[in-house]
């Protein structure tokens, strides 16, 4: 596949298989998801995609991509030497050179050019020839005629003593073409090599301890849920899991985009691929391959790939519409020549130069090559783009509706900073120790900031847990107690050291990082913002003030979806951004969602986009680059639509050289190619 074309064909031809549900074509790994009925067969759907002229083989996970690139490297060395070579001997003609010495010339340039025409030109040759064996046509059909016809007319022109030759232009054009199909192949290896880099960040196995207290080596597909892992300082995780036993800190940049260890303790849920910073810890496996959170991630850059926005729809009807529309152009130009009185040497070149010029390739790479490079872009800044699609509905948002809890603030309790420094060192220690006991959200926040101060657990007897009463224990034979406090306003936790003072704590959960300069840049591209939450009205109204939005506190999953009905029919694109189970519908309602990576499973699969760090600046972050994409695509198509309008009356007036077209067409595919390429920096 190389082009919106080809995933048009190859999704139609499964969909034409008796018993496909649905086909999905992947571009960037080269590859179909098939959703079937019982009784639909591997074999029956290669069949399928044969017939089409696409040869295909059924896929398993471990099966490495192969190279898009390498096989065209060999064309692409071949084609650009003999260009260069034969290029030499037509300046020497274009000179001057006359009689023999231009016969002598054309020759040599014929003994380089054939062969070189004949191995640069497999690649499309193949294509072509698959293609018409079954009936059918392809973008390459007319590029392999052309090519053909014009190296058989300069061998006639060369055999007959002829003034011109055009080794020189159709080199040039097996050189440009290939040119561009080795710079988009490189740059769809490159987003694939991306997600396999990913997938191969997890470890290849993990120390696991058995029953007995024996330890062996375990392969990462041979682990588990429920097997204890023993990571190491410095071991990347084979698995997630739950820390056991031990304390440390964890690399997570690969998962989050935040570069700085976040502590763990026991309790603490930790993924497959992040690193153990600090020291040894004790993991209680919970998933393991693809189940995993960085498969799930790996997936979801998949699936970015197989976008269906409506730019692509027509880039989709205009490659399927090429193919007769140039054999026709070129047929009437040849008649019309012929009509006219040209002759038929003459009529032939114009139409050979017909057929070149009007390659589409420049329209097939406008909207495919401008959202690979954006969602690439963007995945660099931890955002993940699940639909290319979803980048055209993005770009025209001009209202967001953000969920309060683990949308606009973190989710998770964090303890006042105040009252931790108020502690004693030993007063710490002990917190520390009946935290780490305890997996109550109050206990982990506490757990996490105690850490982070470099706080020390203290060693403890008898520890027990009593829900709704908190943890107690015994230290240095004085019972200790973290728990409810009985007068408290807000979320809070009482630390009692026997008969001594209670130490109240405060929790608070917290804005998430840069929400303030995330808001003001979403108001800067005319996103009005609003919070639209489930939570209670008093809850709601501290964020309200805290970041002044306006709100609707207790909101049902239908009061959302209903909120977005109302905007969307006084005319508004709406941005939804939430996380949790109750927010998934309103977030498919949408015409664009964004969930955190910390998001419920419901909340990742039902929004477009998932941005894995803590920061809100992924919000506008995302909407910018969706529209720089759209402006890119926007002027793709006027690139591409334009070279056509300008070129075809020309070639079909005869005044462009087959040697001009080849130029002119490869050059229209590389601008626009160039074009997208912009969008590398699009996610600032």
């Amino acid at each position: 596949m190389h082009c919106a074309g080809c995933m048009g064909k190859v999704e139609r031809a499964f969909g034409a298989v008796d018993g496909v549900v649905a086909a999905r074509a992947n571009l960037t790994a080269r590859s179909v998801d098939v959703s079937h009925r019982a009784g639909v067969e591997a074999p029956d759907l290669v069949a399928a995609l044969a017939t089409a002229g696409f040869e295909a083989q059924p896929r398993t996970a471990e099966r490495e991509t192969p190279s898009a690139v390498k096989p065209l490297l060999a064309p692409l060395a071949v084609a650009a030497f003999a260009c260069m070579n034969v290029m030499l001997l037509s300046v020497s003609v274009w000179s001057g050179a006359d009689g023999t010495t231009r016969d002598l010339f054309h020759w040599l340039s014929a003994a380089i050019g054939v062969p070189a025409i004949v191995y640069a030109g497999r690649p499309f040759f193949s294509s072509a020839f698959g293609a018409l064996k079954r009936g059918r046509t392809n973008m390459d059909v007319p590029i392999s005629i052309g090519v053909t016809l014009a190296t058989g007319l300069s061998l006639y022109e060369t055999v007959t003593h002829g003034q011109e030759a055009w080794f020189d232009g159709t080199l040039m054009l097996l050189l440009f073409l290939l040119a561009g199909r080795v710079l988009d192949a490189m740059m769809r290896d490159r987003a694939r090599a991306g997600v396999d880099a990913l997938l191969r960040q997890a470890a290849t196995g993990a120390m696991v301890i058995e029953a007995d207290g024996a330890t062996r080596w375990v392969e990462a597909g041979a682990l588990l849920p429920g097997m204890l892992m023993r990571v190491a300082s410095g071991e990347r995780l084979a698995a997630d899991g739950e820390v056991l036993r031990g304390e440390s800190r964890f690399d997570q940049s690969l998962l989050t985009g935040e570069s700085e260890p976040v502590a763990a303790g026991p309790g603490t849920a930790v993924h497959a691929g992040t690193l153990n910073v600090d020291a040894p810890v004790d993991v209680r496996v919970s998933a393991v391959g693809q189940d995993t959170a960085l498969a799930e991630i790996a997936r979801l850059m998949e699936a970015a790939g197989q976008s269906r926005s409506s730019y692509v729809r027509i880039a989709d009807r205009a490659s399927r519409l090429y193919a007769p529309a140039v054999h026709t152009l070129a047929a009437l130009t040849f008649a019309g020549w012929m009509i006219a009185g040209a002759g038929l040497y003459k009529a032939l070149v114009i139409a050979i130069a017909v057929l070149i010029i009007t390659c589409p390739c420049a329209l097939g790479l406008a909207v495919p090559v401008a959202q690979v490079v954006a969602a690439g872009a963007l995945m660099k800044r931890g955002i993940l783009v699940k639909d290319g699609s979803a980048l055209e509905r993005l770009a025209a948002v001009d209202r967001a509706l953000l969920d309060k809890t683990g949308t606009l603030t973190l989710g998770r309790p964090v303890p006042d900073e105040v009252a931790l420094g108020a502690l004693s060192v030993a007063e710490a220690e002990v917190a520390l120790a009946l935290a780490s006991h305890s997996r109550h959200p109050l206990s982990l926040g506490l757990v996490q900031a105690l850490s982070a101060r470099g706080v020390r657990a203290a060693e403890l007897d008898d520890v027990r847990e009593e829900p709704g009463r908190g943890v107690t224990g015994l230290w240095n034979g004085t019972q200790v107690t973290l728990g409810r406090p009985q007068v408290a306003q807000g979320m809070a936790a009482a630390l009692t050291l026997g008969s001594g003072v209670i130490r109240v704590i405060p929790f608070a959960d917290r804005l998430r990082p840069d929400a303030e300069a995330a808001l003001l840049g979403l108001a800067s591209l005319n996103v009005e913002a609003s919070i639209l939450s489930g939570d209670s009205l008093p809850a709601v109204a501290a964020v309200a003030r805290a970041t002044g939005l306006t709100a609707q506190a207790a909101a049902s999953p239908s009061d959302k979806k209903d909120a977005i009905a109302r905007l969307q029919e006084a005319g508004r694109n709406v941005l939804m951004v939430g996380d949790g189970l109750n927010d998934g519908p309103a977030l498919a309602a949408a015409n664009a969602s964004i969930a955190p990576g910390s998001a419920s499973d419901v909340g990742r699969q039902a929004a477009d986009l998932v941005f894995t760090g803590d920061s809100l600046l992924a919000l506008p972050r995302a909407v910018r680059a969706a529209r720089a994409t759209m402006r890119v695509v926007r002027q793709n198509f006027v690139l591409a639509i334009g070279y056509n309008v300008l070129a075809v009356p020309l070639a079909m007036a005869g005044v462009v050289t087959p040697l001009i077209a080849a130029v002119a067409m490869s050059t229209s595919s590389l601008i626009v190619v160039g074009n997208s390429l912009r969008l590398a920096g699009a996610a600032r």
